[in-house]
This record gives C-alpha cells, sequence and structure tokens, in this order.
C-alpha cells in the first residue's frame, strides 16, 4: 500500500526551524483511528514531551468525537502515548534538553493502515527569521513567474 496523509501542520515551518524528523506511531482507541479515517484530527496546537519513565506523550491533538460512536467514544484531546524506540527517544530527550528545542508533529498519516505521526525537533523563530523568510519565499516566486523587477 501507500501512505495517506490525514493531516499537516503547515505552521511548524513558518513558526519553527525543523532540525531532525522522526517517524513514531500512536497509541489509540477505536473510535479515534474511525475519526482519523474521515480526515478529522487537528495537530497545529499539539506539543510533545518525554517523561521521566522515557515514554513520549503527545498532548492537545484534537481528534473529534466519532458522530456514530455510543458512549465509549474517546475524549477528544487527551494525551496520547507515542511509539518509539527507547534509542531514539534517549536521543530525542538529549538532543531536546542539550539544544533547548521543542518536539512538534508535522505531519499524521496512514501508513499500510497503521496510523503513524512524523515528529519533529524544532527551534523557534523570531519574528525577524519570519519576514527574511517570506522575503526569500517572495523573490523565489518572482523569478519562477518571470517578473524580474
Amino acid at each position: 500500500m501507500g501512505m495517506k496523509i490525514i493531516a499537516q501542520n503547515k505552521k511548524a515551518g513558518f513558526d519553527f526551524f525543523l532540525m531532525e524528523k522522526f517517524e513514531a506511531g500512536l497509541e489509540l482507541k477505536g473510535t479515534e483511528v474511525k475519526s482519523l479515517r474521515l480526515g478529522k484530527v487537528t495537530i497545529s496546537e499539539a506539543y510533545i514531551t518525554v517523561d521521566s519513565k522515557l515514554e513520549t506523550w503527545i498532548y492537545n491533538m484534537n481528534i473529534p468525537h466519532y458522530e456514530f460512536g455510543n458512549i465509549n467514544n474517546h475524549q477528544e484531546t487527551r494525551k496520547r502515548k507515542l511509539l518509539l524506540n527507547k534509542k531514539e527517544i534517549l536521543h530525542i530527550e538529549e538532543l531536546q534538553k542539550t539544544q533547548k528545542l521543542t518536539i512538534i508533529p508535522t505531519k499524521i498519516y496512514f501508513k499500510d493502515s497503521k496510523v503513524k505521526i512524523e515528529i519533529a525537533l524544532a527551534k523557534g523563530k523570531k519574528l525577524h527569521d519570519k519576514r527574511a523568510d517570506s522575503a526569500k519565499k517572495d523573490v523565489e516566486r518572482k523569478l519562477r513567474r518571470g517578473n524580474y523587477e
């Protein structure tokens, strides 16, 4: 099979310098997977932490209730466990602490019918960095169109 992207965090590239990316599995409940199949998820406000037991958790990821779910429907913004190797978790935690980086989700997708999330170690951009990036994109856009003015 292939890869079907459910949602992307478009703000991530604008607000952060993305350093290193990782692929992680997600521990989900049945109604959450059904909502994801319908393409309903918000990851723009989500962030990831590593706790003292070396487990990674994602917070503020909003998966709306499944409309045909019953009383066993999930909580929309509960913390969810990310599934990574211990070696990857140690590497992420070390980089996060030494370089003062943030861990953010960049996209969530289905890979061979399993839900995967791409996370990135990121460093926040300052306002002048954002302005420089947008000016650079404007120049590239004008060059592509042929407007050299």
